[in-house]
């Protein structure tokens, strides 16, 4: 009897040990088809963003293979081989980041020479902007006409043309507007606000600490010293002589003696041409046709971004020019 239930322990025990051994390993298959899944589904994703990347790279490619495919037929479609004008737009404040830059103007303008036009015509329609910018257009000028003497470049002023602008317009062979354009404003400016006295109306205490005695200098929230308004107007003084001078090469012998003509002033076309600002009358489409003798126009000008157009729509330009104007101003040829 004793032996018979000892038998059937051991029988139930080798079932159990029977039972476990297959539960561990099913559940060892499990585990290894879980990771075996897991795998394959990261390798799938793997897979599928990098043809993801690999698609939208064609793509790009495909859509800017496309867009310079269209500007090149549009120039030979515009006859670019045949005789032309070439033309550069200057429109709005001559400043830093933009495409009245001298970057994207100075590319334009090489760009235009190197088509090899009858003519090039450098639209202007700006109240001037940065006198650094304006001093790199208006050298970059003088060098293309050094490299392509026999492409005349003449500037059109639309309805101003005036300090920085005309800085620039001053490198050209010549100079047309409109009798009533505005030409001129051969001066240097730099302006901003003073906030002393309302903060001390107010209540507010400037602290300001500076290393360098003069490293608060032009500071809007702290008074306007003698020595920093005299070094200032010095500054400005040295930046007026070299527009002077930019002036008197351009335009030489055609200037008029006249005692406002460097004060800063601005003159009507019909005044600029008497005092030698300008040389005669004419649009665009006139230069074009009856001193180029190449009516077909071909636009060279620098294309605002997308990004840059949408960054214009939520403010951004109205911000810099406040941050430049009121709290960090610079000399502006304007």
């Amino acid at each position: 009897m004793s032996d018979d239930i000892d038998k059937k322990q051991d029988a139930k025990h080798d079932e159990g040990a029977a039972q476990a051994a297959r539960m561990g390993l099913s559940e060892d298959w499990a585990r290894s088809t879980l990771e075996k899944l897991a795998f394959a589904a990261l390798t799938a994703q793997r897979r599928e963003r990098r043809w993801t990347l690999v698609f939208r790279l064609l793509v790009v490619t495909l859509v800017v293979a496309l867009f310079l495919s269209y500007e090149a037929s549009h120039v030979r479609a515009s006859g670019l081989a045949g005789r032309f004008t070439a033309l550069v737009r200057l429109d709005g404040t001559i400043q830093a980041g933009g495409t009245t830059s001298a970057g994207p103007i100075d590319q334009a303008l090489r760009r235009a020479f190197a088509a090899h036009p009858a003519g090039v015509i450098l639209d202007a329609d700006s109240p001037g902007g940065s006198p650094v910018q304006a001093s790199d257009i208006n050298a970059e000028i003088w060098r293309l006409r050094a490299r392509y003497p026999h492409i005349p470049v003449y500037v059109v002023v639309q309805d101003l043309c005036a300090s920085g602008c005309y800085y620039v317009a001053v490198a050209a062979d010549r100079i047309y507007a409109n009798p009533a354009s505005l030409v001129g404003s051969i001066g240097v400016l730099m302006d901003g606000f003073g906030y002393t006295h309302i903060m001390r109306k107010v209540g507010v205490t400037r602290r300001l600490l500076v290393a360098g005695a003069n490293k608060d200098f032009l500071d809007p929230f702290s008074p306007l010293t003698k020595a920093h308004k005299a070094f200032a107007e010095k500054m400005l003084g040295q930046i007026h002589t070299q527009f002077i001078d930019a002036v008197r090469k351009g335009r030489g012998a055609r200037l008029r003696p006249h005692r406002g003509l460097f004060s800063g002033l601005i003159w009507t076309g019909y005044r600029a041409r008497q005092l030698g600002l300008i040389d005669g009358f004419g649009t665009v489409g006139q230069v074009a046709r009856h001193i180029f003798k190449a009516p077909h126009i071909v636009d060279f000008s620098p294309k605002e971004g997308l990004v840059t157009r949408f960054a214009q729509r939520l403010g951004a330009r109205v911000s810099q020019a406040f941050v430049e104007q009121w709290l960090s101003p610079l000399p502006r040829l304007q």
